[in-house]
């Protein structure tokens, strides 16, 4: 049997802006960084995965490293994150899943019953040692640039495990967590297992931060929010107070659930762009009776399309909201589009770079 390599020396970058916003301080500049920064707006990315299927370059270590190495190359932006999938650790700890190009992660045999969450594989660190072995890589090789990790939380995981694919509505995934609560406690609690475990082997290689994705949690009410995945995402979380890097807790469509993902243990909260920052802050403050807060965002994606003049006033916008929070790390809402002019984006860092960081 292998065995992982011990944990990577951190590197002391208590002075980098993101890591000093993601505490809750006021950096040398307005930090940034962008959901899907390495991927397909990008020609250089095209290139390389010209031929490689997703999964396959998702366990190269040498692909992983040069694809999340060229964002920080050609946009200057303050943190990496590392390029992955939420599917990998659940392909790497032997799920029957593919991803199929203009669909997503398709899943050969769906997980309905109490006897398909027992059959679930766990996962160990010797399972995710290329990911591991790409995020040593990415540390040697980005000097004073903060590297993110990540996972996909409980929640979003197992709606692609029970739908057996991308859902609109998540019908199936709803029925289940209605109509069988026992058996659907145990696959997100097996799911938690996962995605910490994945965090936790990207944390001992070296990362400096990490981000829970749940991006479909959007689709539920507070109280279903709280009833049912909230201790869930919370285990994920919680399992890292330790580990001494932050903790961002995004969704898509969570305006509505900000101070539950707080609660569930995130240090910085992500924000899709339907809410603004200030309004945000005021939200999750109300909600947990604390201060503090920190958030993520927001930068409609679509905004990239309508011309610099009108990205930097939203950009700069979006920066005077965000001085609201004890923290803010700008980014955009979701994820960068595809056919996003990559030139736009380095122009938008160069803007940010400019403009006044702090309360």
């Amino acid at each position: 049997m292998t065995h992982p390599a011990p944990p990577a020396a951190r590197r002391d970058l208590a002075d980098a802006p993101f890591l000093v916003a993601a505490r809750g301080g006021v950096p040398s500049r307005v930090p940034v960084w962008f959901m899907r920064q390495a991927g397909r707006s990008l020609p250089e990315y095209r290139a390389l995965r010209a031929g490689t299927p997703m999964l396959k370059a998702c366990f190269d270590p040498e692909m992983v490293r040069e694809i999340t190495l060229q964002p920080v190359r050609r946009h200057g932006v303050d943190a990496a994150i590392l390029f992955s999938d939420i599917v990998v650790p659940l392909v790497a700890a032997g799920v029957d899943l593919d991803i199929v190009a203009g669909t997503g992660p398709v899943v050969a045999e769906p997980v309905r019953t109490a006897a398909d969450v027992a059959a679930l594989p766990a996962l160990s660190a010797e399972q995710v040692e290329p990911v591991a072995e790409a995020v040593r890589l990415l540390v040697a090789a980005l000097g004073e640039t903060p590297l993110i990790g990540f996972a996909g939380a409980p929640f979003t995981l197992a709606s692609y495990l029970v739908e057996g694919g991308p859902s609109r509505n998540h019908e199936r995934t709803k029925a289940l967590m209605y109509g069988d609560p026992t058996t659907w406690h145990a696959l997100l609690d097996r799911l938690a297992d996962v995605a910490l475990e994945f965090l936790r082997a990207q944390v001992a290689a070296g990362v400096d931060a990490v981000q829970l994705f749940d991006s479909w949690a959007g689709a539920l009410s507070p109280r279903d929010y709280r009833e049912f995945v909230l201790p869930h995402s919370a285990k994920v979380l919680g399992g890292l107070a330790g580990a001494g890097v932050p903790r961002t807790h995004f969704g898509v469509g969570t305006g509505a659930l900000l101070g539950a993902m707080r609660e569930a243990g995130a240090d910085v909260v992500g924000v899709d762009w339907r809410t603004p920052l200030d309004e945000a802050v005021r939200r999750i403050e109300a909600e947990t009776d604390r201060g503090g807060v920190v958030v993520q965002g927001n930068l409609d994606p679509a905004t990239l399309f309508a011309g610099d003049d009108v990205v930097r006033r939203e950009a700069t916008r979006i920066v005077d909201e965000g001085r609201a929070a004890a923290g803010h790390v700008f980014n955009l809402g979701h994820g960068v589009l595809p056919e996003t002019d990559p030139d736009v984006l380095t122009r938008l860092v160069e803007h940010l770079h400019s403009l006044t960081p702090g309360r």
